[in-house]
C-alpha cells in the first residue's frame, strides 16, 4: 500500500530541524548500507551515533504517534529510530530493495513491513530528487511538501533520481507493523475509514459496534506481537 500521509511535521516543526541541521557534520550514506547498496548509493546522512540524530529520531516518532492515519495505515509494532539523509550534486540512489531485517546500535531487530520516507525540503528547493517506487502497477513518482511523509511496502523496488539543484532532506525509517500481510493492512485501513466517516455521519450506533466488532476481530485474527 503506497500511501501519502500529510502534515506529520508543521511548517514551524520543519523549520526547527532544518535550523539545527544546517550545522550539522553529514557523513558519506554509503557507511550504513551492504556492498550492493554502496554501488549505487550517492547521498549524505547525519551520523547514526550523533546526538542530534538521535534528537530530531524522537521528534518525528512523536509526531508520527499523534496522526491517526498513519496509526490505521501502519499499524506499527516496533520502529527502527529515524535516520535523515541529504541528497545535493548530483546526488542519488539508484533502484534497490530494503533490507528484510534491521538492528542498529543494540536496537532490537525490526522486519521491516513498511518503509517511510517524511520529506523535510520543499519541491520548489530541488529539482529531481523524486522517490521512484515500482510495483505491480508500474512506477510510481513521489515527491512531497515538506513535514509530509510516504509510506510503502519496504518489499518495493524503489530509487531516488539525482539532484541538480539546491538539496533534497528527508527522514527514512522502517516499522515493523502488527500486520504483516500488506493486503490486510489496506482492508483495515478501509474499514477503519469506512467506520470513522459512519460516525461521522451519524449512522446507526448498532451497526457501527457491528463493523467495529469485525474490524477487531480481523486485527486479532492478523496481529502478531
Amino acid at each position: 500500500m503506497l500511501l501519502h500521509i500529510p502534515d506529520v511535521l508543521t511548517s514551524d516543526e520543519v523549520a526547527g530541524m532544518r535550523k539545527q541541521m544546517d550545522g550539522a557534520g553529514w557523513t558519506d550514506g554509503r557507511e550504513t548500507v551492504g556492498p550492493q547498496g554502496a554501488r549505487v548509493k550517492r547521498n549524505l546522512q547525519l551520523p547514526q551515533a550523533s546526538p542530534l540524530r538521535k534528537a530530531l529520531g524522537d521528534q518525528v516518532v512523536a509526531a508520527l504517534g499523534r496522526h491517526p492515519l498513519y496509526h490505521a495505515a501502519v499499524l506499527p509494532l516496533r520502529t527502527l529510530s529515524p535516520r535523515f539523509n541529504r541528497y545535493e550534486g548530483g546526488g542519488e540512489y539508484g533502484f534497490h530493495i530494503d533490507g528484510a531485517v534491521m538492528a542498529v546500535d543494540g536496537e532490537a531487530h525490526v522486519r521491516s513491513d513498511v518503509s517511510c520516507t517524511l520529506f523535510l525540503a520543499d519541491p520548489e528547493e530541488y529539482d529531481g530528487g523524486e522517490l521512484i517506487i515500482s510495483d505491480l502497477y508500474g512506477e510510481h513518482e513521489v515527491k512531497l511538501p515538506a513535514g509530509d511523509a510516504i509510506v510503502y511496502p519496504s518489499s518495493s523496488l524503489h530509487r531516488v533520481t539525482p539532484v541538480t539543484r539546491g538539496a533534497r532532506i528527508a527522514s527514512f525509517f522502517w516499522v515493523q507493523s502488527l500486520v504483516r500481510d500488506d493486503s490486510a493492512r489496506r482492508l483495515l485501513l478501509e474499514m477503519d475509514t469506512a467506520i470513522r466517516k459512519l460516525s461521522a455521519d451519524g449512522a446507526d450506533q448498532a451497526s457501527i459496534l457491528q463493523l467495529t466488532g469485525v474490524y477487531h476481530n480481523l486485527l486479532r485474527r492478523w496481529a502478531e506481537t
